[in-house]
C-alpha cells in the first residue's frame, strides 16, 4: 500500500510505502504514543475529579450523621419520657393497691370476718384456659393502665363506703343503750304503774330504780355527750346523756355528779356517785331511757 503526499514546498510528489517495515513501525509507534498520552491524561483528569469531589463528601455526610443522631436522641428522650410517665403511674397504682390492702385488712378486723375468707396478704387464686392473643403495644399498655386505674378508683370508693357503713354500725352499737347503769345493786322498782312511795296513790313510774349504797358508781350504758349535769326538780342531782339516733338516758338522785356539761363519755364511763337527792326514800339510782323524747322501758336495754 502506497500513500502519495503532495507538497508545494518540495514541488513534487512523495511516495510513502506503508508495507515497508519502517513505515509500519512508525505507525504503530505513533498509535502507542497517542494511546499512552490519552491514558495518562485521562488518569490525571479522573484523579483530579475524584480529589475535587472527595473534598466535599466528609462535610456532607458528617452533617447528615449529626442530624440523624439528633433525631435519635429526640426519639430516645420522648420514649424515656413515656416510660417515666408509665413508671410514675404504676408507682401510684402500687401505692393505691397497698392502701386498699390495708383498708381491707382493717375492715376485715372491724367486721370480725374470718381471715381465711379475706386474706389480703395472699394473691387470690385465678385460672382458666388461655385464648390466643397478641402482645400489647405501648398505646395498648397505656389504655390497660388507665382501665386498671379506673377499676382501682371504683374499688377504693366501694371499700370506703363499706368502711363508713361498718363505722356507722359500730357507732350505732356504741350509742345503743345496753347494760346496767350500776356495778352492783338490785332493781327496787320497775317501769310502769306502781303505788307512789310518798302519797300512796297509783302513779306511773317512768324509769327503773336500782337500790345500792351511798357513793356507789353510776356508769354510762352507752357512748354519748353530757347534755345536762345539775339539779332538777324531783330528780335531785341528775346527769342526762344524749347518744344520738334519738336516744337519751337519765341518771337521777345522785349524791354528786362527776361529769360536766359537754363532756364526751363512753360505755362504762363513771358519771356520778349514788345518793338520795331529790324525791327519794334512800340511796338508789333512778334510770330512764328516752327514745325520740318519750320514756320507754329500760329493761329492754338492760343486759342482766
Amino acid at each position: 500500500m502506497n500513500i502519495i503526499l503532495f507538497s508545494r514546498r518540495i514541488r513534487g510528489v512523495t511516495h510513502l510505502n506503508l508495507s515497508h517495515p519502517l513505515a509500519k513501525g512508525l505507525i504503530v509507534g505513533g498509535l502507542v504514543m497517542t494511546l499512552g498520552l490519552a491514558f495518562t491524561f485521562g488518569m490525571q483528569f479522573g484523579q483530579r475529579s475524584i480529589e475535587s469531589s472527595a473534598g466535599g463528601l466528609p462535610a456532607h455526610w458528617s452533617q447528615r450523621i449529626a442530624e440523624q443522631q439528633l433525631e435519635v436522641e429526640q426519639v430516645r428522650a420522648q420514649v424515656q419520657q413515656r416510660i417515666d410517665g408509665l413508671a410514675a403511674r404504676l408507682g401510684l397504682m402500687n401505692a393505691h393497691v397497698i392502701r386498699l390492702d390495708a383498708l381491707g385488712k382493717r375492715l376485715t378486723k372491724i367486721a370480725n370476718i374470718d381471715d381465711r375468707e379475706f386474706n389480703f396478704d395472699v394473691e387470690p387464686a385465678t385460672g382458666g384456659p388461655e385464648a390466643a392473643g397478641i402482645g400489647a403495644e405501648i398505646p395498648d399498655l397505656s389504655a390497660l393502665i388507665s382501665n386498671f386505674e379506673a377499676r382501682l378508683s371504683l374499688r377504693d370508693a366501694q371499700l370506703s363506703t363499706l368502711e363508713q357503713l361498718i363505722m356507722q354500725r359500730e357507732l350505732r352499737e356504741q350509742i345503743m343503750p345496753d347494760g346496767r347503769p350500776v356495778r352492783r345493786g338490785f332493781i327496787s322498782s320497775y317501769f310502769g304503774d306502781r303505788q307512789d312511795p310518798f302519797s300512796g296513790h297509783q302513779s306511773f313510774h317512768r324509769g327503773v330504780d336500782f337500790a345500792g349504797q351511798f357513793d356507789d358508781d353510776v356508769i354510762a350504758v352507752a357512748a354519748g355527750v353530757v347534755t345536762f349535769s345539775g339539779e332538777r326538780a324531783g330528780y335531785g342531782n341528775v346527769v342526762e346523756i344524749t347518744h344520738g339516733d334519738g336516744y337519751v338516758t337519765r341518771y337521777g338522785h345522785n349524791k354528786s355528779n362527776v361529769v360536766q356539761l359537754g363532756e364526751t363519755v363512753t360505755r362504762g364511763h363513771l358519771l356520778a356517785r349514788m345518793g338520795s337527792t331529790g324525791r327519794s326514800t334512800g340511796p338508789h339510782l333512778h334510770f330512764e331511757v328516752l327514745r325520740n323524747g318519750r320514756q320507754v322501758n329500760p329493761l329492754t336495754y338492760i343486759n342482766d
